[in-house]
């Protein structure tokens, strides 16, 4: 009989199995220091400004929740929490950020001592083994915690399998979007998802950017490609969502991608910011559909492109504008979950706007969480243009609040810890994933 992925996640949890998947199960939380670096040489400068002023016309509307989920008639526990939070901690919620190097330093302490970020991405960069990774991980938590009234941190990665692998190279590779699609069964899809939210989660991770939604209908898309599932809304549907039932099976929240749609456009965003010249409802008919089932799901959260939707909003790029992101995605689409931005620093967005300017747009504009994955001085003024403009008025502490609360709820419903994680035998795990996929192998 196959096991599936699910069941055998929990008998690790159960510890039914210890032997052979943790090799370091006499690790406790406590055994992973806080790091003793000196005193944080980065501290918020909230009375610094972005070095462009938010214009008028980048307001967003005071509130966009739902009543039945608004900070004001929401979770009891969790508006305490956001009642007793400064300034900077509920900033700080709102910033996912990379760091530099495959281990602690001072300035990712800072980060955390200071500006209390609400989470950390990793990249191929920062990885080089499976119990490096895991090291740094624990580091983070064990860092993160020894902060007073520290709300535990978002540890995410972009595993999509294919070219975009940051996991260490002691796991087995991951088939692309495009070959796993080719199964044409969403069972086996589900099964890579688990595969991966187990993989990941092993490590410590417990965000991952994935899956792709894109419809991959230009053949000359230079960043989108074979990370899509198909050429049609179908195929993207079916096994987009397959995969992430997977993911998120595994205790490990799930980010849709990159909305309103990145499959019809010839630039790349890293280096440049791709126009769509669609209608709306040429949109509705084709790339909003993926989106509009993930919604359907419950998708945990929604990551928004650098794109420029020309007849949406001519002069904002998708990840900072109301219109795109109040209008369609929260009013029209009625979603009301996480929106994160695509990466803060790609060329996309940077072109033409300064990142502390782009940040309190984003957060203007709807937006939950800033990604901001390169340089510490463009995290640390993306940071602080937030702060000053709440301090100014220019985000209102509902808009804010609201962003907070949204935050706080997904990380309470995946009960987010900064416990450590013990070692664990890559070897076991690539042998649970291969028995489990076994009897896909043969279609």
């Amino acid at each position: 009989m196959r096991k599936g992925i699910l069941s055998v996640k929990a008998m690790i949890t159960a510890g039914l199995v210890a032997t052979a998947l943790l090799s370091g199960c006499g690790n406790s939380a406590q055994s992973v220091k806080p790091s003793e670096s000196p005193p944080a040489t980065i501290q918020p400068t909230p009375e610094s400004s972005p070095s462009e002023s938010p214009s008028a016309s980048a307001e967003g509307p005071a509130s966009t929740l739902n009543p039945n989920t608004s900070p004001q008639t929401g979770d009891k526990a969790i508006l305490e929490q956001i009642a007793a939070m400064t300034l900077e901690q509920k900033v700080g919620q709102l910033a996912i950020i990379g760091l530099e190097g495959k281990s602690m330093d001072k300035s990712t302490e800072s980060f955390i001592q200071n500006y209390h970020v609400g989470g950390f991405i990793l990249f191929k960069d920062n990885i080089t083994s499976a119990n490096q990774t895991l090291k740094l991980l624990n580091q983070l938590k064990a860092a993160n915690e020894a902060v007073p009234d520290s709300v535990p941190l978002w540890l995410s990665v972009d595993q999509e399998g294919g070219k975009v692998n940051r996991l260490p190279s002691e796991f087995d590779k991951t088939p692309t979007a495009r070959q796993i699609a080719s199964k044409q069964n969403p069972k086996y899809t589900e099964a890579i998802g688990s595969s991966l939210g187990l993989k990941i989660g092993s490590l410590g991770f417990n965000m991952d950017f994935a899956p792709v939604l894109d419809i991959n209908s230009n053949p000359d898309n230079p960043v989108i490609g074979d990370r899509s599932f198909g050429s049609d809304a179908e195929t993207v549907s079916l096994h987009g969502l397959a995969m992430m039932e997977g993911i998120t099976s595994q205790g490990v929240a799930a980010v849709a991608k990159h909305f309103p749609g990145h499959g019809d456009t010839s630039v790349d965003s890293h280096k440049g910011l791709p126009v769509v010249n669609k209608s709306l409802n040429e949109l509705k008919n084709f790339e909003l559909l993926p989106f509009e089932e993930a919604i359907k799901k419950d998708v945990d959260a929604i990551m928004v492109g650098h794109l420029l939707m020309k007849k949406l909003d001519a002069e904002n790029p998708a990840s900072i504008s109301p219109a795109v992101i109040t209008g369609l995605l929260r009013e029209q689409l009625g979603y009301d979950g996480v929106i994160i931005t695509d990466d803060m620093t790609m060329k996309g967005l940077t072109g033409g706007i300064s990142v502390g300017k782009a940040a309190v747009e984003a957060i203007l504009a709807g937006g939950d969480i800033l990604l901001v994955c390169h340089e510490y001085k463009l995290q640390q003024e993306a940071l602080d243009a937030v702060i000053k403009s709440v301090k100014d008025g220019v985000i209102s502490q509902e808009r804010l609040d609201e962003s907070v609360y949204r935050v706080l709820s997904l990380k309470a419903k995946y009960e987010l810890s900064d416990a450590a994680m013990p070692a664990v035998d890559t070897s076991a795990i690539n042998a649970v994933v291969e028995d489990s996929l076994k009897a896909f192998q043969a279609q």
